[in-house]
Formats: C-alpha cells, structure tokens, sequence
C-alpha cells in the first residue's frame, strides 16, 4: 500500500505545494512527465532506488469538517480511513517501508559481509550480473521511449548536471587518491565509481530533500544512457595509471547492463503497461535486496584485507562523496541555478550506481581489492545522502518562501 497525498478545495489556497514547494515546478518540465502525464498533487508517488513510478489513486473518499470547510488531507490509495486494507495492501505497505530504509538494509549488507564473509559464499560473478540487470530493468518500467529521448535532450539544468556528474566525481577520485597515496588496486576501484553514473538512490533522497523531483529522475536517465561511453573512457584514461583496464571490454559490458536492461524495461511500460503495473510493487524491495546482497558480497570477498586496512577505504570513500556533494551544490550555484535545483543536482553528483561500479570491478579487474572501494562507496553515498536530506527537508530555499 502507497500512501499518496491528495489535495482538495481549501480557503486559503493549496497548503500541500507549500508543504511540497517542487510539486509547483514538477509540470514545467515537458521531458518526464510529458503526453499524458501531468503530476499533481493527486498523483501518487512510489519510490523505487533508481527511480520513481508515478500513478494516479482511485478518487479518494472527501469528507466534510463540521465548520463545511473541505481542506487538504492525506489519502491512501483511495481508501477512506474507515475501511480497512487487504492483504495485498498492507504486502505494499511492507515493501514501502523495507525500500525507504535502503541505507540500513545496504549498511546491514556490508557489515555482514564483513564479519561473516562466508554467508555470501553462495553469490558468483553470474549472479552479480543479473542482479544490476533485474534493477536496471527495474528503472526502464519507471518510465518511456518518449522520457529517455526527453533525457538526453539536455536543457540547461540537465546539462549542467550531467557535465558536473562526470567532472566532479571522476577528478575527486583521481584527487582522493593521489592525497591518501592509495594502493593500485584501490585507487582503481574509486576511480571507477566516480566514473559510474549517479546513484540509484538519488531520485528517492531528492524527493526526502524537497527538491526537484522530474529533473533528478531525468538527470539519472542521462548519466546512466551514456554512462555506455562516458563510464570506459574516463575510467581508461584515469585509472589506467594504477592498473591495466580494459576500455573496449569495459563498453560491452556497460552496454550490456546498463542500456540494454533500460531499454528493455522502457519497452516494457511502453507496450506492456499492465505487466508493469502487476510487478511495479515488487520491483522495489527486490531492487534494495539486491544492492545490499551485491555490496555484502563484495566486502565478504575482501574482508580480511578490509579489517587490516579498512579505514583507509573509508576515508577514500567518504572523501570522494563529500567532494561531490559540496562541489556539486557550490558549481551549480555558480552557474546561475535556485537552490532548490542545485539541492538536485548536488544529491545526483555525490550519489554514484556503486553496483554498476561493483559488477564492473569483478569482471575486469584481477585484483579482488578493486570491488572494495565500491561496495563502501555505496554505504557512504547512502549515509550521506540521507543525512543531507533531512537537513535540507526543514530547510526550505528563500525563492520558496514567497
């Protein structure tokens, strides 16, 4: 079950935009939500790691105070809070609350791998692969052939974005590791993360910051479309200092679980809307499941190289996202953006696809030490990105407050 908000006449004017400042900017960009499509703030919004599905509720049940004043309230799917949910409902309730604790479930992950390495022993290369394949899939039934070609138009906020996405990450990398004089094999492997393209967790962290929703979701659309070039050729060029990498092997394989998956799922919610709609609420807690499995395991096959020098990764790590978190923002601000946009696009530049980062790492790269960098990675990115939403969700920007 979804808990969606829905807003009715009220006297003084619609508290919900107030109370959810975004919604107001959310229509004026004709790439995500364009044809038919027009959120409001009747519409229903789902979180999902890389993304969001939105849909709109049954007509919702509006009762009236005894002052005859009908104000804004909280829905839930439709149903009045008289009558009582199904089971099917209350399964979607379930899988909401695991899929918005992500950070804990992924932090849970790594900590297991850690120190009981041998519960992951069951995990292989294979099924590494096709679990990035199940979420990038995942993230193409969030939304359409119409919204992809939107992505890549590149306005000036999703251009900036993505300029900043692939110049901030990737060079704080490079810098993180030259400062802390990193092993090969783990410069390697944070140079490949900051080479990723931004986190499946972004979308839902923006929506917890109050900020723009549509343009997060479309920035992570971008970075992830041409993360098939962008992904191997920064990586080649910047970590091809440390360690051997294999450009043209690292292309087929970005091409293979990241492209093609999310074509696959845009297909899928062009002509098969109704398969999607059965297992869109599944998809997500599957999803979260997945990232923590993938980062467990990849700390499990390192784990006692990471308990001899384990802070050191930890440093590395959270250097590189606090970087792209604060460079992100500052940049953007720089160029000219609100604050509620560079609040975007800083929460997009500092979160990176890690298992993308992790799949990658496994496949191409001999060394084990290399996948470490980025299962940490994902720990860090969540933590921080949390963090920053709920400080930045009490904080409403002054072009707001008007």
């Amino acid at each position: 079950m979804q808990a969606s908000l829905a807003c009715f006449p009220h006297p003084h004017g619609n508290p919900l935009l107030k109370l959810n400042p975004q919604l107001q900017r959310l229509n004026s960009l004709p790439t995500l939500f364009s044809t038919s499509k027009f959120f409001t703030p009747q519409h229903q919004i789902f979180p999902y790691p890389s993304g969001f599905v939105l849909k709109t509720p049954k007509p919702p049940t509006i009762g009236t105070p005894k002052d005859g004043q009908v104000r804004c309230g909280i829905s839930s799917n439709g149903y009045s809070s008289n009558e009582k949910k199904g089971v099917k409902e209350w399964l979607e309730a379930c899988g909401e609350a695991l899929s918005n604790a992500f950070p804990l479930w992924v932090t849970l992950g790594c900590v297991l791998g850690l120190v009981r390495p041998n519960y992951f022993s069951w995990v292989t290369p294979r099924l590494n692969i096709v679990g990035l394949t199940i979420i990038m899939v995942g993230m193409g039934m969030t939304l359409t052939l119409d919204e992809l070609r939107g992505a890549l138009s590149m306005n000036k906020e999703v251009l900036s974005g993505f300029v900043l996405q692939y110049s901030v990450m990737p060079l704080s990398g490079l810098f993180v590791s030259k400062l802390l004089n990193l092993p090969p094999h783990y410069a390697a492997g944070l140079i490949l993360v900051a080479c990723c393209p931004g986190g499946t967790a972004s979308n839902l962290v923006t929506y917890l910051a109050r900020g723009n929703v549509a343009l997060s979701v479309i920035m992570t659309a971008a970075s992830t479309l041409t993360a098939v070039v962008m992904t191997p050729l920064l990586t080649a060029k910047l970590a091809g200092k440390y360690v051997p990498v294999d450009g043209s092997g690292l292309l087929v394989s970005t091409l293979q679980v990241v492209l093609l998956p999310v074509l696959a799922g845009a297909l899928l919610n062009q002509y098969f809307q109704s398969l999607v709609k059965l297992v869109s609420r599944l998809i997500p807690p599957i999803a979260v499941a997945t990232v923590a499995i993938l980062c467990g395991n990849a700390i499990a096959q390192s784990s006692s190289a990471i308990l001899m020098s384990g802070g050191q990764v930890i440093l590395a790590s959270s250097l590189l996202h606090a970087s792209g978190f604060f460079f992100g923002y500052v940049l953007a601000r720089i160029l000219g953006l609100d604050v509620t946009t560079s609040r975007t696009i800083s929460i997009e530049v500092g979160m990176q696809n890690s298992v993308l980062g992790i799949v990658l790492a496994t496949q191409h790269f001999g060394n084990p030490l290399t996948v470490v960098p980025c299962a940490v990675s994902s720990v860090c990115h969540n933590i921080f990105g949390s963090t920053l939403a709920g400080i930045w969700r009490h904080s409403v920007p002054a072009e707001k407050k008007d």
